[in-house]
């Protein structure tokens, strides 16, 4: 494990990495269950970028994730409330047993919306479902998959 660590990546590129596609919108990965070359696996790093107007898919899972508005402005929908976020600002997707059901708008016609999140690496030690359930409930309007 040392020797794994000694050699792992300890600065991360974020201009170098790849944009995923994916249900939810935009992303590009810093810190990923599939990164096994990392000097930090007990964490989920990544950057959404949401287009001018659009918005993000609808995704319920246990909470516990932070969003940090790197650009923009907006908000996010969890569990049928409105929350307005503009740049500089935090959302925290609360810890509920029967989950939290969030999605994230830009209301900006002219500009990007940047997310940068975070949230433990439950992947490894829980699985897909997370232990209480993860579901994609609406793809983003700008996947292309």
């Amino acid at each position: 494990e040392r020797e794994l660590l000694a050699k792992s990546i300890k600065v991360v590129d974020g201009d170098n990495l790849p944009v995923e596609n994916n249900r939810m919108g935009i992303y590009r990965w810093y810190l990923h269950p599939d990164k096994d070359d990392v000097a930090v696996r007990t964490m989920l790093f990544w950057a959404e970028e949401i287009p001018p107007g659009s918005r993000s898919g609808i995704q319920k899972h246990q909470g516990g994730r932070l969003h940090y508005v790197q650009e923009g402005q907006g908000y996010t929908d969890i569990d049928g409330v409105k929350y307005e976020w503009e740049k500089g600002d935090m959302i925290l997707l609360p810890i509920r047993t029967e989950g939290v059901t969030f999605q994230h708008f830009n209301t900006d016609s002219q500009n990007r919306a940047r997310l940068v999140c975070a949230e433990p690496n439950w992947f490894d030690a829980l699985g897909v479902d997370l232990g209480s359930g993860f579901e994609q409930i609406d793809n983003s309007p700008d996947y292309r998959g």
